[in-house]
């Protein structure tokens, strides 16, 4: 089956969209091994990451019938804050489907957002069934992480960011969790930029991306696991991987000892927070998994990790 692609005009409609809805964040400058470096900072974006985009994107399109049944989406944290600010900023019901161990930081910041947070167990339910289940009863409408072109699209206004703001960008580096910012970002530099090559990063113990391109097609890995708890899907969308299939140039893998040089660089030099899956893309460059290659820009996707957990990763790195 083949998957419509998010547009030149996709991009720049959707940021009039969103815009005043979602922070503009900013390049900052910084050095790898002397080489100058510019980092994306979603972690500076209103709820602590890249999600508030798609997400208002797609609830900007329900219908006043759709708004008044409300929503529903399935996060262990970004999306779900995401969705939970997008919804009271419009008046809409939500309801969040979270795992029982999400980190309580992104709990609490959902919550504070007025969204109503059903638990699951990941282990033995399916937050999926979950959602269905609470869709059918209520008619809310679901509200996908990742695999949904208007989330596409609404991630990809970073990469529209970028390109504005950097025209003569040679490299961008993206974390890939589900696929939904890596495919919009790629997206929107490759229209905007053509030459620019786009890199996905991903961790080695959910590496789904490597495993899609390789086999042609998404993979469903059996367990992810490691630190970046928010890069942890175990299958790239359908959506996502058409866009990755178009505009990706190149997929690298980071081990979790990797990650907390990369945090502790971002908070002692720039005092910049980046949770493990935000600080991923920094890590790819220090580690020397990729070369700058002209401008060169690092997509900081999020920063919400609790104090005590950004202490154990610094300890422990």
């Amino acid at each position: 089956m083949t998957y419509p692609l998010v547009t030149h005009e996709d991009v720049l409609e959707v940021g009039q969209r969103i815009a005043g809805l979602v922070q503009r964040t900013p390049l900052l400058q910084t050095e790898v091994d002397g080489t100058r470096v510019w980092l994306k900072c979603e972690c500076l974006q209103t709820g602590g990451a890249f999600k508030l985009r798609g997400a208002t994107n797609r609830l900007l399109q329900l219908s006043q019938e759709e708004r008044e049944r409300g929503v529903v989406a399935f996060s262990s944290g970004n999306h779900a804050r995401g969705v939970a600010i997008a919804a009271r900023r419009l008046g809409i019901r939500a309801i969040i489907v979270m795992p029982a161990d999400a980190p309580q930081v992104k709990v609490e910041g959902t919550r504070s957002e007025g969204a109503e947070i059903i638990f699951y167990d990941r282990r033995t339910e399916s937050r999926e069934a979950i959602a269905a289940k609470i869709s059918k009863e209520t008619g809310a409408t679901v509200v996908p992480s990742f695999d949904d072109r208007a989330i596409v699209a609404g991630q990809g206004t970073a990469g529209l960011e970028i390109a504005e703001d950097l025209p003569d960008v040679g490299t961008v580096l993206v974390p890939v969790g589900g696929g939904g910012l890596s495919a919009g970002v790629a997206t929107a530099v490759k229209l905007l930029v053509p030459t620019a090559r786009v890199i996905a990063v991903e961790p080695v113990g959910a590496a789904k991306l490597t495993r899609a391109r390789a086999a042609g097609a998404p993979v469903r890995l059996e367990s992810t696991g490691g630190m970046a708890d928010g890069l942890l899907a175990t299958q790239i969308g359908t959506i996502p991987f058409a866009h990755h299939a178009a505009y990706i140039d190149e997929v690298v893998t980071i081990e979790d000892a990797e990650l907390a040089p990369a945090m502790r660089y971002l908070l002692d030099r720039l005092k910049i927070v980046a949770e493990p899956s935000g600080a991923i893309t920094l890590a790819a460059l220090q580690c020397g998994r990729v070369k700058p290659r002209g401008a060169t820009v690092a997509v900081l996707s999020g920063g919400n990790i609790e104090f005590d957990g950004l202490q154990e990763v610094l300890a422990h790195g």
